[in-house]
């Protein structure tokens, strides 16, 4: 799926750039997969905004996906790759034997008309899902469950894959994309594969509109604010910050270490911070 690229008609058109429709199915989305999704402006439950910069953007609905792939020994076809507005990775409509119809992220290199199944003696292709205990050491994998039976977690964005390392008692080692090598049981679940879209981190948004449409707002720095909105603004003339870069509250922004769950730092064999 490359990337289309526009001629200089504007200044906006300079740095435009898309990725191509080629390979998607030109169709609707599956009606009886689709849910309403209401935008919450970066707001929580009482009001106050919780994510700064965000707000406005297209209408969306939200395709429902099956992140478990339970049907196991249930033959699938791939009906359509279609796009998908909430996410990086393009999504797979899958058409079940016995008549069932769900969504699966797309792996990178399946096709209109390719089979695949959900099962322990499925084969290591793109598309199969296992349990890690039946995968061999060595694949490439996504969507990767975390806990046994809770839905896939891990790597689903476009492009992205981990590698099962090796396996040790009842647990695997899986090498993540940020370099992280994590315990997962091997009861969980995993599909063989890379997910589709590599290309969409490389693709340039070319104008500050299209950000909008996103529902990004525009990101202001601290040291652009006045003392009463930001602990690094104010200031005769510009200036740097005069102290270590934080967050509006105070806290440090670059190099802090912000992990809590102490619970599970057990199952982190290879921290991924350099």
């Amino acid at each position: 799926m490359p990337i289309k690229r526009y001629k200089p008609t504007s200044p906006s058109r300079r740095y435009y750039e898309v990725l191509s429709s080629e390979g998607l199915t030109k169709k609707p989305p599956e009606k009886a997969l689709l849910e309403s999704k209401s935008s919450s402006g970066g707001r929580n439950n009482t009001g106050h905004t919780t994510s700064r910069f965000r707000g406005g953007g297209h209408k969306r609905r939200y395709r429902v996906i099956d992140w478990k792939r339970g049907k196991s020994g249930v033959p699938a076809k791939v009906a359509a790759i279609e796009y998908d507005p909430n996410r990086s990775a393009r999504l797979a409509l899958l058409h079940y034997a016995d008549g069932e119809k769900t969504y699966i992220l797309a792996p990178d290199g399946v096709a209109i008309g390719q089979e695949v199944t959900s099962s322990r003696n499925a084969d290591i292709v793109p598309g199969n899902a296992l349990q890690l205990r039946f995968i061999p050491a060595g694949t490439m994998i996504h969507n990767i469950e975390m806990k046994i039976g809770k839905g896939a977690q891990l790597v689903r964005s476009a492009g992205t894959a981990a590698q099962l390392m090796a396996k040790e008692g009842e647990y695997a080692h899986v090498r993540l994309p940020s370099s992280e090598v994590r315990l997962i049981h091997l009861n969980c679940r995993a599909t063989v594969g890379q997910v589709s879209n590599g290309l969409h981190a490389r693709v340039s948004l070319g104008k500050a509109g299209r950000r909008r449409w996103l529902g990004r707002r525009p990101h202001n720095r601290g040291v652009t604010m006045n003392p009463v909105d930001h602990p690094m603004g104010g200031g005769e003339g510009r200036t740097s910050g005069g102290r270590h870069p934080c967050s509006p509250w105070g806290q440090l922004s670059k190099g802090l270490k912000t992990r809590k769950n102490k619970r599970t730092d057990k199952f982190i064999l290879k921290s991924r911070s350099k």
